[in-house]
């Protein structure tokens, strides 16, 4: 039985290009980037390289560039620095919406007991929120501004430009998580008006446990691992050359293909949200058009959404219903909750993420495969019965 793998937000499998790139600093490249000596020079020239590569990705110089573990570290050290320049000014007023990720949902809350106000901004049922919403929630203490490129789940992008030249006019320090963004859809820090942007390397093919942050120039980014001089004094510890090796030559890929990719994924992913619609009370989450190319983000109507993975999974069909980093919470989605849907509707989720290496072959399967095992669940189903005997009144 072929393995059909539909969760690339959760991770990617990586390419033979970031496997590549790589291979030299597992055995040949051994040097320390920090060493004086020959040896850890020549791995010194090449974390350097990576860093220009990354940078001309986003448009902004290697020096705005800051290696870390993964995005959810980025993401703590941009929110605490530029909390922490805000609090030196008597500016304690950060603006976020409901369905961050939560390493910037859990910052935040950390962030309050130390004395921060946040207003979390509601989205709409579309997943979506305006510029001038944000430019209405800021206030002369708003110190930052932290929205999300593209959402991990529904995969609505929001209108990151807008937000920025607002946060620009008005003085606010700009943060977006482009965990999911970077290397699926154009991403420019400049043409965009971003501060800082968080990314990793593990959702456009690079390795696990790498990732990057992008501070402007200018803006103070505060030492979040202490110990060492690394990173010009900001993240101590011994870089991952393999790994930023890996993510520097997969993000290229990613940005050489995107066209390419791109067009491949959305017609596959619409073809899936067609049919996967034909399933009686299902519902889409997340706008039809301003979304990510490789994404599908599915309610069933009662059915759990837990059974529905694994019965997919034994038929061969990788899935999620939602952040692999709250997989073992059996609470619904917070972001499917923020949407405004209703609990028992948000039980029974389906997240498809796709990648270029699907097929049309693969979304048949998906769509057969699919429509038989939500028929089965609520066959056994003592809510979907009470729902077809009208003892409860549909939702969708």
């Amino acid at each position: 039985m072929k393995t059909i793998y539909v969760d690339n937000a959760a991770t990617t499998a990586m390419s033979d290009r970031a496997i590549e790139a790589m291979t030299p600093y597992l055995k040949g490249v051994y040097g320390n980037p920090s060493s004086l000596h020959t040896v850890g020079q020549v791995a010194k020239e090449s974390l350097e390289e990576a860093r220009e590569k990354i940078a001309k990705c986003l448009n902004c110089e290697a020096r705005e560039i800051y290696f870390t573990s993964g995005g959810s570290e980025a993401d703590n050290q941009a929110i605490r620095s530029a909390a922490l320049n805000g609090a030196a000014k008597n500016k304690k007023h950060i603006i976020s919406t409901a369905f961050e990720h939560h390493a910037v949902l859990h910052t935040l809350k950390k962030l309050e007991k130390e004395g921060f106000e946040v207003t979390y901004l509601d989205v709409r049922a579309n997943g979506l929120i305006t510029a001038k919403e944000v430019e209405a929630a800021i206030r002369p203490d708003t110190c930052l501004v932290t929205i999300m490129f593209a959402n991990n789940e529904v995969g609505t992008i929001q209108p990151i430009a807008e937000i920025g030249k607002v946060c620009r006019v008005k003085g606010v320090v700009f943060h977006t998580d482009a965990v999911q963004a970077v290397g699926h859809v154009p991403v420019d820090v400049k043409a965009q008006n971003i501060d800082m942007l968080s990314l990793s390397a593990h959702k456009f093919h690079g390795a696990k446990g790498v990732g990057a942050l992008y501070v402007k120039r200018g803006i103070p980014l505060r030492t979040f691992v202490e110990g060492g001089a690394q990173e010009r004094g900001k993240r101590a510890g011994t870089e991952n050359l393999a790994g930023v090796a890996s993510m520097a030559a997969a993000l290229e890929e990613a940005c050489e293909n995107m066209d390419k990719n791109a067009a491949k994924l959305k017609k596959l992913r619409d073809k899936l949200i067609d049919g996967l619609l034909k399933i009686p009370h299902s519902k889409l989450n997340g706008d039809r058009q301003k979304r990510l190319p490789a994404n599908v983000n599915m309610c069933f109507e009662g059915i759990e959404g837990e059974s529905l993975l694994l019965l997919l999974d034994a038929k061969g069909i990788c899935a999620s219903s939602g952040s692999a980093c709250t997989s073992g919470s059996l609470d619904p989605s917070h972001v499917l909750l923020a949407l405004g849907l209703p609990h028992e509707v948000a039980h029974g989720s389906l997240r498809l993420s796709l990648s270029a290496e699907n097929t049309e072959e693969d979304i048949d399967v998906i769509l057969r495969e699919v429509p038989k095992v939500v028929e089965y669940l609520r066959s056994i189903s003592p809510v979907w019965e009470e729902l077809e005997k009208g003892l409860r009144p549909h939702l969708i």
